[in-house]
């Protein structure tokens, strides 16, 4: 950018991104709504949990390629490099997901290990098929996406998004009223659908900014390894991999804990909920990585980001701590006054969450923008085991609420991977300034 950064141009660009995040974050209140008002009520959002967050361990492995092609894609060769990047990390996530369901894996991970009530793995099981498209149409869509991002053209990503929304509405929505599927399975099926539909609309707006990549001439300085895509990348894919990757063992310590029926039933709900609000830092590395350029963009940014973590905080806390929280619970999600009173506490506890949402994604957007990816796995790595560190007494010794147990222990795991990347983050920000 040659003209001066303001927060008035940053918001512009952040907004599209945000509402994308936005929309996808209607997805969760929406779905376990719908399962919320279906027979088995209680059985059915522990399903659709279990599933949804198997389905985002097997996703975890492409999540970063909005990122990855934000950064890298430079020119025909390595636009080139990195699709058949893509597409062979996504040939590897759905043979990942159908090893997973062969049933005698799945029934010692979700039955034997988990502890998962039988009707609860039954109606998972048949939902994780219906998401085997899932995540590799996840990972093809965001590499394009980067490539828009790149661009300047978030609007287009925001379409996208909305065509997603729509198709998963109306497959929900139909499927609700004129079928005799489970509730579990309504929203498995109405993700997947919504996502392969994205995933076309993007391609088809990229288009033509594709055509104008392969017409350039590639610079001799700007080619792109296989060696050089897999060293950048595969500290944002283990990243992703663990954060994902312990969702289970979160679901495995509820699983253990007292009341983990209820504690099931409502973690889906009061994790859509939060999401909304971390949803508007989850575009701020994209935000990062395509308008930094120097110090002096380096600083409005920061500031951006600041007041966003204190925006979320504050309007998140006037649901959470108000009767707020029971027109949500009750009249939005459909959760009955026994199951609502029961998530209260937990939600409270929750509301610190987005904030340090933005704060760890602003450090990382800076790292990945300069190419130092390595803290970002031990990071991840560190919040994982303050988790467990706090989760395994909580639950086994203290004999607390397994869904209670749950939100401290991710909250304070976060906090911890945030104060450890504050020194690299650092030393990326000096990186930045020296570039001046």
């Amino acid at each position: 950018m040659t003209e001066t950064l303001t927060h008035k141009k940053i918001f512009r660009f952040w907004l599209p991104l945000s509402a994308t995040w936005l929309m996808m974050s209607f997805e969760g209140p929406f779905l376990t709504a719908i399962i919320a008002r279906m027979d088995g009520q209680a059985f059915n959002l522990a399903a659709y949990g279990v599933a949804y967050t198997i389905a985002l361990i097997i996703e975890s492995p492409v999540i970063m390629m909005l990122s990855a092609s934000t950064t890298l894609v430079e020119n025909k060769q390595t636009f080139l490099k990195l699709r058949q990047f893509v597409y062979l990390t996504n040939i590897a996530v759905t043979v990942a997901m159908l090893i997973f369901l062969i049933p005698p894996i799945y029934d010692f991970i979700a039955v034997k290990l988990i502890n998962l009530p039988m009707p609860v793995a039954k109606l998972s099981y048949t939902s994780c098929i219906l998401l085997i498209p899932w995540a590799p149409s996840i990972g093809y869509r965001r590499f394009y996406q980067g490539i828009l991002i790149k661009q300047g053209k978030t609007r287009h990503v925001a379409y996208g998004t909305a065509v997603r929304m729509v198709t998963m509405v109306l497959t929900a929505l139909i499927l609700f009223l004129f079928s005799n599927i489970e509730g579990a399975e309504v929203g498995a099926a109405a993700l997947s659908i919504g996502v392969i539909l994205e995933a076309i609309a993007v391609k088809l707006m990229t288009n033509p900014t594709i055509k104008k990549i392969l017409r350039e001439e590639n610079p001799a300085n700007k080619n792109l390894s296989y060696k050089e895509i897999f060293k950048f990348y595969y500290p944002l894919a283990l990243t992703s991999f663990i954060s994902l990757g312990f969702q289970p063992v979160v679901i495995f310590f509820i699983g253990q804990s007292r009341n983990s029926l209820e504690s099931l039933a409502v973690l889906p709900v009061i994790n859509s909920l939060v999401f909304l609000w971390r949803s508007l830092g989850l575009s701020i590395p994209e935000v990062v990585i395509a308008l930094i350029k120097t110090n002096k963009e380096f600083i409005v940014l920061k500031s951006f980001a600041e007041r966003l973590s204190v925006a979320v905080v504050v309007t998140l806390g006037i649901i959470t701590f108000t009767p707020l929280s029971d027109l949500w619970l009750i009249k939005v999600s459909g959760l009955s006054p026994q199951l609502a009173s029961f998530s209260k506490l937990s939600l409270m506890l929750y509301t610190i969450f987005p904030a340090l949402t933005v704060w760890i994604n602003f450090q990382r957007a800076v790292l990945i923008y300069s190419r130092k990816t390595n803290p970002l796995t031990l990071g991840i790595l560190i919040e994982v085991f303050g988790m467990l560190a706090l989760i395994y007494p909580a639950v086994i010794y203290f004999n607390i609420v397994g869904v209670v147990a749950a939100v401290i222990s991710l909250t304070i795991g976060r906090l911890a991977a945030n104060f450890y990347l504050i020194l690299p983050y650092k030393n990326a920000v000096k990186e930045i300034s020296v570039n001046v």
